[in-house]
């Protein structure tokens, strides 16, 4: 059909439409709009025709003519029907210019009429084709949108081919889609290539990331899925868009949740669309492929064990009809889909299933894999089948596998009889504390919420409660209400009592914003877990109270970190992201000992890692990114602090945080935008949550990104309300944030190097008190910045000088550079090719791509437009209105902005505005070049 240029479609896509595309469809669009085509290729339902409409939509305002054409299977055999679909609507316009053998094939091929066929009109018909696009073409552009190519008929096929490949400079574009197999470059894609025009873009979608999925979801009304669920939907799926939406249609339609081990319900449409082959199994061999499907790691040995006994021949039967992959390298079996496997399973008896699992409980060899199939083949209750599941939960705990140990523990639960030791009810509660290991808060806290409806001892009780605290994460404010009662069941048990003391130490901190608070309350939960002789929970105690006094600037730090490191330890506590070895590397970070800090961070790490610890991994990934950026590797920061990002959003943990310290590092060595970005998404998310801690924090990292950027005022409104919430929680040590020397340059760049000073004099105050070198060092470049907007162009330039050098003795390779920076815009010689050429040195080292392109433009720009390089003429005054020049004189002698709107009777904000307009024609960037300007006319 067609559509005319004057039909407005969206200018741009709903953005669930292209969730995951982002890069593709940039690439896509890109090609389009310099006059190239695009072919979209990939596996059934991976959204190629979301793509390729929404990229229609956009292109479409820039054509004339589109031409469209949607070809089905079952239509495929008939002759030259996607070529009426392409131009049955617009023949008539161009008819007459054909030659008559042309418009006559092209008419009977359109309508049906007469006998055309390729092997009689071949010739006519190709130039007929080609004619028509070309007298479309010579009207406007033209857009052909041709979707599932696969099924087009072939004469249509072979005509749409030979028009492609002679399309020449003709602005003719083809957007197009067809399914491929898995394989980016095998036979079919090649064979459609070859039939689009020669500068076709190919590009294949491939599936969905789980944070993608969660969106896609998300945004089709499917919300409030536990993140387990949304994990077990993108695993089944295999990150397919359509079969991930059909997954959660099944389970929005039946919200009971799968039995502990058992796969998702997959819903009779995906069924009938992936298993339409398995009808040409024998009923032998679909037993086969279910007892591989039951299998967590199916191999033919296994299936041989599992009384399988021509597994060879089912399962190489399966792989040519496609159901199972092909991979001689390895001795495994994979199906082709992960969809396969879970609709086979789906499709089977009860009895069926249950047959297989019995098979499989005697042929596997994991011990794990041996009590899950037991407990799957079992109905009812059976302590021996528990007991088993129980020893296999131990065991994968001690692996360092805490999801799958929720698992076992739920099925353990499962088949446990209620008079029993440990009972049901316990074993859940060990399930939940597994999933909350696992960073699967969500599971966690349901299976709580439903143990706490049973339960009625206190231990259990409270056991409950902390399970439904720590899901809560940093958004404690929304289980308010829990404290209460929690404190209630616990009574005057000093165990059960330290459990609750150490949870309110911590909404003392995230939901009042009392750091003082929040120490006393852990002394106190340290304390009595001492005289419980609850060790895990005394050091848990000692480690929050060292990492409040640490950032409290306490003097009793150290002692409690050293009471926190004594033995005995608790293995699990000592590499927790609260327990004391992260206080220590706290400690160890603030105080400048970089590399140590890294030797810490990096063993913890590894540790969390090993046990599957993933909210502590969250936590410690960042740690280790911090200590990267300290050192200047910004490029490894960024690594680090995008894969946390990653995990954190998959699991739903401090994503606050992370999106948090992502920022700083996107500053560093990233993309500014995606900085501020991420800033905003933390103060958002901090806000929401109620989290002063982490707000104070966000903002100081938006205040950062908005420096970059070289939106001063920004900054400065940032920054004043981080000071602000600071004061608030207590928090003295300035080596926390490290925002100071950022706040002090920006009020220096807006014109208040009085209020620059006064942040510089109290901050260094702290900083001396705690031996805070990096920190000084910092405050000193800033400073040596207010100088020069004094006109102390001397003193300014020594101490940035000796700054720098320290910067690069402690290790601070950034800071450093900053520092280097901000010193080759003040000196006083005219600037030359090299003036730039430390800075450029030490941020490539550094791999700074931010600060580095701001150097380069300072470079390129010259003198001109370099900051405080140079005085300039003293002539450039008379560029500038009346009010502009008395604004600048008053800058010359040293004014502040409040100072000059109370002198000119203006607002402070047109002031600033004023400013903005002196910069621009002066060709400068603040306030130091009008003192420079200054310096230069007393010297003339």
């Amino acid at each position: 059909m067609t559509v005319r240029g004057d039909f407005k479609e969206p200018a741009r896509p709903r953005p669930d439409l292209v969730i995951g595309r982002e890069e593709l469809f940039a690439s896509a669009r890109e090609q389009l709009s310099d006059g190239g085509s695009v072919l979209v290729h990939g596996p059934a339902g991976i959204g190629k025709s979301t793509v390729l409409r929404a990229l229609a939509a956009e292109c479409a305002e820039s054509a004339h003519t589109v031409l469209r054409c949607s070809a089905t299977e079952s239509e495929s055999h008939l002759p030259f029907l996607a070529l009426a679909d392409l131009l049955g609507l617009v023949v008539d316009q161009v008819s007459d210019r054909l030659p008559a053998p042309q418009r006559t094939a092209l008419e009977s091929a359109l309508t049906g009429r007469g006998e055309s066929t390729l092997q009689r009109d071949g010739l006519a018909l190709r130039l007929a084709v080609l004619s028509v696009l070309r007298a479309l073409a010579a009207q406007g552009p033209v857009l052909i949108v041709a979707d599932d190519l696969q099924w087009l008929d072939p004469a249509s096929a072979e005509l749409l081919g030979f028009a492609a490949r002679r399309l020449g400079e003709m602005p003719v574009r083809m957007l197009s889609a067809v399914r491929t197999d898995t394989e980016p470059r095998d036979q079919q894609h090649d064979r459609h290539l070859r039939a689009s025009p020669p500068d076709t873009l190919a590009v294949r979608l491939n599936p969905l990331s789980r944070a993608q999925v969660a969106e896609l979801l998300g945004n089709r009304g499917y919300t409030g899925l536990p993140r387990t669920t949304v994990r077990d939907i993108h695993r089944t799926s295999g990150g397919n868009p359509l079969f991930a939406l059909e997954l959660g249609r099944a389970l929005a339609e039946n919200p009971a949740r799968p039995n502990p081990g058992e796969p998702l319900p997959v819903p009779t449409s995906l069924r009938a669309l992936v298993l339409s082959r398995l009808e040409m199994l024998s009923a032998e061999a679909r037993h086969t492929l279910l007892v591989a499907s039951a299998g967590a790691r199916p191999t033919l040995s296994l299936l041989h064990a599992a009384g399988r006994e021509n597994a060879e021949a089912e399962t190489t039967h399966a792989a040519s009809l496609g159901l199972l992959a092909t991979e001689r390298e390895t001795p495994g079996i994979r199906f082709a889909h992960p969809m396969i496997s879970a609709a086979l399973y789906a499709e089977a008896s009860a009895q069926e299933r249950r047959a297989a699992h019995a098979a499989l409980s005697t042929a596997a060899s994991d011990p794990i894999e041996r009590a899950r199939h037991l407990a799957l083949a079992t109905t009812g209750t059976d302590p021996q089948v528990a007991a088993r599941l129980g020893e296999a939960a131990a065991v994968a705990r001690d692996r360092g596998a805490p999801s799958v140990a929720a698992g076992l523990g739920l099925l353990a639960a499962r088949h446990t009889p209620p008079e029993t030791v440990p009972g049901p009810d316990e074993r859940r509660l060990q399930a939940a504390e597994d999933a909350l290991t696992a960073g699967e808060s969500d599971l966690a806290r349901d299976i709580a919420r439903d143990a706490l409806r049973r339960v009625t001892a206190p231990a259990d009780r409270v056991r409950a409660w902390m399970v439904v605290i720590d899901a809560a994460g940093q958004a404690m404010a929304e289980v308010d209400a829990v404290f209460p009662q929690a404190l209630a069941d616990a009574g005057e048990d000093p165990r059960l009592l330290a459990l609750v003391r150490y949870q309110l130490a911590w909404r003392a901190l995230l939901v009042e914003g009392e750091m003082a608070k929040g120490r006393e309350e852990a002394a106190i939960a340290a304390q009595l877990a001492a005289r419980a002789g609850d060790r895990p929970t005394e050091l848990l105690a000692l480690g929050f109270q060292a990492q409040m006094e640490t950032l409290m600037g306490h003097p009793g730090a150290p002692a409690t970190i050293q009471r926190a490191m004594r033995e005995p330890q608790d293995p699990r506590v000592a590499c927790d992201h609260n327990g004391a070895g992260a206080a220590r590397f706290r400690w160890l970070i603030m105080g400048d000992q970089l590399a140590e800090a890294r030797t810490t961070i990096t063993a913890l790490l590894r540790e969390v890692r090993r046990r599957g610890m993933v909210e502590s991994e969250v936590h410690f990934l960042r740690g280790l990114a911090e200590t990267e950026l300290r050192s200047g590797h910004c490029g490894r920061a960024l690594d680090l602090a995008r894969e946390s990002l990653r995990l954190a959003r998959d699991t739903g943990i401090g994503e606050a945080a992370t999106a948090m310290f992502t920022s700083l590092a996107e500053a560093a060595g990233g993309d500014v935008d995606r900085a501020l970005a991420l800033a905003r998404e933390a103060v958002d998310r901090a806000e929401e949550d109620g989290d002063l801690v982490y707000l104070s924090r966000a903002l100081g990292a938006l205040g950062h990104a908005q420096l970059v950027a070289g939106d001063s005022l920004a900054v400065v409104r940032s920054l004043r309300r981080v000071r602000e919430l600071e004061e608030r929680l207590g928090v003295t040590d300035p080596a926390r944030g490290r925002w100071h020397g950022d706040l002090a340059e920006a009020l220096v760049r807006i014109g208040e190097p009085v209020e620059a000073q006064d942040v510089i004099d109290a901050t260094r105050a702290q900083a001396l008190r705690l031996g805070r070198e990096s920190v000084l060092a910092v405050l000193d470049r800033a400073e040596a910045l207010v100088r020069a907007a004094r006109g102390e162009q001397g003193p300014a330039i020594r101490q940035l000088t000796a700054a720098q050098d320290r910067l690069g003795k402690l290790g601070y390779g950034l800071e450093e550079a900053r520092a280097a920076y901000a010193l080759a815009g003040l000196r006083t010689h005219r600037p030359g090719p090299t003036s730039y050429d430390e800075a450029t040195r030490l941020f490539r080292r550094c791999r700074a791509l931010p600060w580095l392109r701001q150097v380069e433009s300072a470079s390129a720009a010259g003198p001109a437009v370099a900051s405080a390089t140079t005085p300039l003429a003293p002539a450039a005054l008379d560029s500038l209105a009346a009010t502009e020049r008395q604004v600048a004189a008053l800058v010359m002698e040293g004014a502040t902005n409040r100072e000059i709107a109370a002198r000119l009777f203006i607002s402070v904000k047109t002031v600033e505005a004023t400013l903005t307009r002196v910069y621009r024609k002066l060709g400068i960037r603040s306030r130091v070049d009008i003192v420079r300007l200054a310096a230069g006319r007393r010297s003339g």
